[in-house]
């Protein structure tokens, strides 16, 4: 069996969070979603994430849900296969309201970038050479 990563992530409007994330490209799969959580596919086969409402969550846990507006406990950090698809994820995610609170940071090996999605999480998009 293969190990998977799936991050569970509350947001405030299901429907709207749906669309920005399709907007980036990535999809969902209805047999695992409903009115109250998605499962999206980030990487097929090894990454999704289950977004839920807000309600959903905090019944899931027994602390409050975080403000992801204004603190943050975790950045997703996804790695790319190239600068171009670095850029292009970010400008997606601008497109569909996301907030770029940097500039790109280009070290010549890795290169790197970040947006904040609708609802505050924060996720870094990075591309790494090779050989380094």
């Amino acid at each position: 069996m293969n190990k998977e990563i799936i991050l569970n992530l509350p947001v405030k409007n299901l429907d709207k969070s749906k669309a920005f994330f399709s907007a980036l490209g990535f999809t969902f799969n209805p047999r695992f979603s409903g009115e109250n959580a998605a499962f999206m596919n980030i990487v097929d086969g090894s990454i999704q994430a289950m977004l839920t409402t807000e309600p959903f969550f905090q019944s899931l846990i027994n602390k409050p849900v975080a403000n992801a507006k204004e603190a943050n406990e975790i950045v997703i950090c996804l790695s790319c296969e190239s600068r171009e698809e670095v850029d292009s994820l970010i400008a997606k995610a601008a497109a569909a309201g996301g907030r770029i609170p940097h500039p790109p940071e280009d070290n010549g090996f890795m290169y790197d970038q970040g947006f904040e999605d609708i609802d505050g999480h924060l996720w870094n998009l990075v591309w790494t050479a090779q050989e380094a």
